[in-house]
């Protein structure tokens, strides 16, 4: 038979026969310089980022979170939904971190920092889960991230289960730290601190528990003993921890800053927050709000509380509106427009941890300490944390150490009844979290309907119960495609067959 020449073969012989004298294919494609793997310590910067960091899409998002609880109103390019009661779904996008957390713990497993890796991701694991169900109710949890296996529709658990789930990994995670050792990839200020993350981790642990009181009864959580040996174990924020959260920078700005536009220039702080720290003699006032224009023109100064006015954010939208334009309201103060760093992103705090403590006391769960110590620690550290702020932006009330130790009289001294104590520590917590977790005052006003949200069946946007707030958000709409089956399950356990954001979860009946 005769041989046909062919050019292409023996250039492609030739080129394999030049690849084998040099080396392997790989070593020759590979940048000597570059990463070729990736490590636990970069995979444990991403999960903590994607647990700590404010996830939402812009400076609107933003906002959003503060309108629900009642923080903030806003006249702008439109009528803000969130504002007036209205919410939509939410979404299971967080669970893309699972497969991130395993492989951070793959590339750990065996080495001297295995247990600060384990640490981080049953944290995380926690924390993740533990707002998802508080959205939503039930979800998936002991099926997610199996893709790998086939499993590509989860089952949906139970409330009760998955908060279980969430308890014990907080307690996996404390011994984690407890035997850790300081590691690489921390963003937050803990710098990889073992000791500083097993306080945070108890201190979530407390805040979780404290949410779940309606269900002290419930015999699988076991609430009030997991609280007093959690107490009685010692291991909790003190207020020289530091905060878990993230500080901002130039680098990482906060979600607000450069950002003072049509949108966020014309956000107004509420009547509701703006009355109760008029009431405290609370000099949070200054660092949280502008004074009115119009009470500046009108010759009060800035440093007089009259010359705040908050907005009544149940009033219909056209009349705000026309108030914002005449100068009528306190807008938020500029140091969040304008400053890459004006505050830190604080999710776990001291000042926080010692109000549950606080609240802890009163209701009877320990008798380690007194509720009006818990109280006023707490209190103490909350405003240390605003007087960290630049003072050129507190309209000449600057808060320093004196005023601190002088704020506990009138209104702000620890009151006689268990109920009046109770209000003022939720307050206290109200307060704190405004322009932070924003999101957990809304949970915390489910479990205890205080302070009491100014809500207007006129102007209402919850179609279907105009005189309250949704209750929780919807399924992702991604779930009726992918995850038909056993979301039609769930929704006929939990809410008669059906998605709608006033059906009661289990936590809250």
């Amino acid at each position: 038979m005769k041989k046909i020449f062919n050019p292409n073969k023996i250039a492609f012989l030739l080129s394999i026969f030049l690849l084998a004298s040099c080396g392997k294919f790989e070593d020759i494609n590979t940048n000597p310089d570059a990463t070729t793997q990736v490590s636990s310590s970069l995979l444990c910067t991403n999960v903590i980022l994607n647990t700590a960091r404010f996830n939402g899409r812009d400076a609107k998002s933003y906002l959003t979170d503060n309108a629900l609880p009642k923080y903030i109103g806003y006249a702008n390019e439109g009528q803000m939904g969130a504002q007036y009661n209205s919410i939509g779904s939410s979404s299971f996008d967080a669970m893309t971190l699972l497969p991130d957390i395993d492989k951070m713990l793959e590339y750990a497993k065996g080495s001297v920092l295995e247990d600060s890796y384990k640490g981080v991701a049953k944290f995380a694991r926690a924390y993740l889960f533990f707002r998802l169900t508080m959205e939503m109710g039930d979800i998936p949890y002991s099926e997610t991230n199996l893709g790998s296996t086939g499993n590509y529709r989860p089952k949906y658990d139970r409330q009760e289960e998955i908060l279980k789930g969430v308890l014990d990994d907080l307690k996996a995670a404390d011994g984690f730290f407890a035997n850790g050792r300081t590691f690489s990839g921390d963003p937050t200020p803990y710098s990889g601190n073992p000791a500083k993350w097993r306080k945070a981790t108890n201190a979530l642990a407390l805040k979780i528990l404290m949410s779940l009181s309606k269900k002290e009864g419930v015999a699988s959580l076991d609430i009030k003993n997991r609280f007093q040996e959690i107490v009685a174990a010692g291991n909790l924020m003190e207020s020289t921890t530091g905060f878990f959260g993230l500080n901002y920078s130039t680098q990482n700005k906060h979600p607000l800053s450069g950002t003072s536009n049509l949108f966020t220039s014309r956000t107004i702080i509420s009547s509701l927050l703006m009355n109760n720290l008029k009431k405290l003699n609370d000099r949070r006032l200054f660092y949280y709000a502008d004074p009115a224009g119009a009470k500046i023109s009108a010759g009060k100064t800035q440093a007089d509380t009259a010359a705040y006015v908050g907005v009544d954010v149940e009033i219909d939208y056209a009349v705000m509106n026309t108030g914002h334009s005449a100068n009528q309201y306190s807008l938020l103060n500029k140091r969040y427009l304008t400053e890459s760093a004006c505050e830190p992103r604080m999710l776990l705090t001291f000042g926080e941890q010692e109000l549950i403590l606080a609240e802890a006391v009163v209701r009877g769960w320990i008798t380690t300490g007194t509720a009006q110590t818990y109280y006023q620690d707490g209190v103490k550290s909350a405003l240390a944390a605003v007087m960290a702020t630049k003072s050129s932006y507190a309209h000449t009330k600057p808060i320093d150490q004196a005023y601190i130790d002088g704020y506990f009289t009138g209104e702000a001294a620890f009151k006689g009844t268990v109920d009046e104590q109770l209000k003022q520590i939720w307050m206290q917590r109200y307060i704190l979290n405004f322009m932070q977790d924003a999101e957990y005052s809304y949970f915390e006003y489910r479990r205890n309907a205080y302070p009491v949200f100014p809500i207007n069946p006129a102007t209402s946007l919850n179609e279907n119960n105009k005189n309250g707030l949704p209750l929780r958000w919807l399924y992702p709409g991604s779930e009726t495609d992918y995850n038909r089956e056993n979301l039609i399950e769930a929704l006929n356990i939990q809410y008669d067959g059906y998605d709608e954001v006033n059906k009661v979860m289990w936590l809250l009946k």
